[in-house]
């Protein structure tokens, strides 16, 4: 079977939320590329985790504090790509309530922007070819309405228009801002779907694979558009969703 393969050695790289989930596997495709890789967690230790961490840099990070935010880019001698992976839904704690609804937003939108901001001058000075890159993550709650997390979904629209707008204001530094907004894949987030037909069912169904996509399906996608194969694409959002968006 053919396999495209990258080759990001000598390339550092910082994915957020990269202890788990899509992030983990991200960071593992990274590293396996080549790249020196530094993950962000919310717990204190890399140890703290049950699985197996992608080996590299590991630094704590919650998205909503805005010094923890500036003490991990500081933490960087040098850095060619951010992923501003780290994320999450409030489904449990209510979104409609206004305080739960900017909380899903401080997480989802406001941490990459602070994120991003921080890491823009190191991002501007890297060497690699095809320049620096930031790699948001949205979601297909930026485009469907998906009721049971109002703040989610507006937080990762958001996003969407972010991208855009830093891509534009930032393509003369020499960073490249793009976006991957994932359909529906198993991780933590959405462990609570699986195998409740009213919940799942309807999401198989609209996805014309058939099935759940899984971080290894997302990955090559943020290989791809942080390498220098993709120098000439900036702001623009990929789906990464086994057809949902376009059933």
């Amino acid at each position: 079977m053919a396999c495209v393969r990258y080759d990001f050695g000598g390339c550092r790289v910082l994915v957020t939320g990269g202890s788990s989930g899509i992030g983990a596997g991200i960071a593992r495709a990274f590293s396996d590329a080549g790249a020196e890789v530094t993950i962000t967690g919310t717990r204190a230790d890399a140890r703290d985790y049950d699985g197996d961490l992608v080996s590299g840099d590991y630094r704590q990070l919650r998205v909503t504090d805005a010094a923890e935010i500036q003490a991990v880019a500081n933490s960087l001698d040098r850095l060619d790509v951010l992923v501003n992976n780290a994320g999450g839904n409030l489904a449990l704690k209510n979104e409609y309530d206004p305080e739960i609804f900017e909380e899903a937003v401080a997480i989802n939108l406001f941490g990459a922007y602070r994120m991003a901001a921080a890491c823009k001058e190191k991002l501007a000075a890297s060497g690699l070819d095809g320049g620096a890159s930031v790699l948001n993550l949205a979601s297909m709650s930026a485009f469907f309405a998906v009721p049971l997390v109002p703040g989610y979904g507006a937080a990762k629209a958001a996003v969407v228009q972010m991208t855009k707008n830093l891509a534009v204001a930032w393509a003369r530094d020499g960073i490249r801002v793009n976006c991957v907004a994932p359909g529906l894949i198993e991780t933590r987030m959405t462990a609570v779907m699986k195998g409740i037909e009213a919940l799942e069912k309807p999401q198989i169904d609209r996805t014309p694979q058939g099935r759940w996509g899984t971080p290894e399906d997302v990955a090559p996608a943020a290989l791809f558009l942080t390498s220098p194969a993709a120098r000439f694409i900036t702001g623009q959002t990929l789906n990464v969703d086994g057809g949902y968006s376009v059933a």
